[in-house]
């Protein structure tokens, strides 16, 4: 029995070549699926969201009088007037609101 303790506490065997068990293969596979997991976040949710961001700034920076809008509370509208942070806009036969440039989800489509 004394043997077998001596065995399993014997030095590196030749034939591993001289290599201890762990080192960087196992600290690198040990962070592969942290790794992963952030890769995955950033294709399936950073990415989009940032290039939504983008599309809707260059849509605002884009905005012009007579443009069919919807704003995020729902309001539907056109711009009568438009300046760097607000715009004046149109939602029935008399009455015109100014909002806030930001507050622009969208043009409308299809109306």
């Amino acid at each position: 029995m004394i043997g077998d303790v001596v065995y399993a506490m014997g030095g590196v065997s030749k034939d591993t070549g001289g290599a201890q068990p762990g080192g960087i293969g196992a600290v690198f596979s040990s962070l592969l699926p942290i790794i992963l997991i952030f890769v995955i976040f950033y294709f399936l949710l950073i990415r989009p969201q940032s290039q939504k961001a983008k599309d809707h700034r260059k849509m605002l920076d884009n905005l012009q009088k007579g443009a069919k809008i919807i704003t995020a509370g729902g309001i539907y509208g056109i711009i009568e007037d438009i300046n760097e942070n607000t715009a004046t806009v149109k939602i029935a036969e008399n009455v015109k609101i100014k909002i806030s440039r930001s507050t622009i989800a969208g043009l409308r489509t299809g109306e």
